[in-house]
């Protein structure tokens, strides 16, 4: 069994990166002055008049929510952006054709995205400090579950650029699934909260799972049990590269 090609991997990956910073302003500033935008109407204006939730803030309660919405919203766009682009131009053939595996395209494309939804990540934590005061409990924590949260959902969003045929469809999934969401997700509040029953049907929402274990790793709180929130996440991470396999291997929505 040879090893990986870094070389077509390290040149997939600086390609990717390279485009995001040509379009800095698009791939990190607008991102981050939107999430000013919340913190400044839901942490100030609103949470100015709030109490604390669980001894936080709710300038501060909402940090990990609004982080959260971000890194899935970039990490998705991002990813899949970077492959439907190939299949738009017809490059995908060379790619195809070049002697690199699926497992070195996916860390190409993949790493890029999470590298650049993580570092817009790290831009909305110092943007956050400038709004309110915040304390993270477990920093390993947080960094690991980010980590893990942008690895997951880039591959998911590869997904979504391997299957989309217009740019329209690569919006479908994020703007009218995912937000939505995450808004009901415990973003901006607690599931308990909640009446009994609607904190049912908010433990089918798999965000909810997201958002409750970057809260614990930031604050020691969350609404669902931290090692329910790995494993879901895991979980999902597991079927997404199963899916992408099978996309390369069978060629589906690629070669056709």
């Amino acid at each position: 069994m040879t090893g990986l090609n870094l070389h077509g991997v390290r040149a997939i990956y600086k390609f990717e990166m390279n485009r995001a910073f040509r379009t800095w302003m698009q791939s990190l500033i607008a991102p981050v002055l939107s999430t000013a935008l919340y913190f400044i109407v839901f942490g100030s204006a609103i949470g100015s008049r709030m109490g604390d939730i669980g001894g936080v803030s709710y300038g501060a309660y909402i940090i990990p929510g609004l982080l959260m919405l971000s890194l899935l919203s970039e990490s998705i766009s991002n990813s899949a952006f970077g492959i439907y682009m190939p299949k738009w131009s017809g490059t995908i053939y060379e790619l195809l054709s070049a002697p690199v595996n699926w497992v070195e395209v996916l860390l190409g494309y993949v790493g890029a995205a999470a590298t650049k939804s993580l570092l817009v990540g790290v831009l909305i934590l110092a943007t956050a400090r400038l709004f309110v005061p915040y304390e993270v409990a477990h920093p390993v924590w947080m960094v690991g579950f980010l980590i893990l949260t942008a690895v997951t959902f880039c591959l998911f969003g590869f997904i979504i650029g391997l299957w989309a045929d217009s740019f329209q469809k690569l919006q479908i999934i994020p703007l009218l699934v995912v937000t939505p969401l995450t808004f009901l997700g415990g973003a901006f509040y607690s599931i308990n909260m909640l009446p009994p029953v609607w904190q049912t049907v908010s433990f089918f929402n798999p965000v909810v799972y997201l958002i409750s274990g970057l809260r614990w790793a930031f604050y020691g709180q969350a609404d669902v049990y931290i090692g329910v929130s790995v494993g879901m996440t895991l979980t999902f991470l597991a079927v997404c590269l199963t899916v992408v396999w099978w996309v390369f291997k069978t060629g589906h929505r690629i070669r056709s």
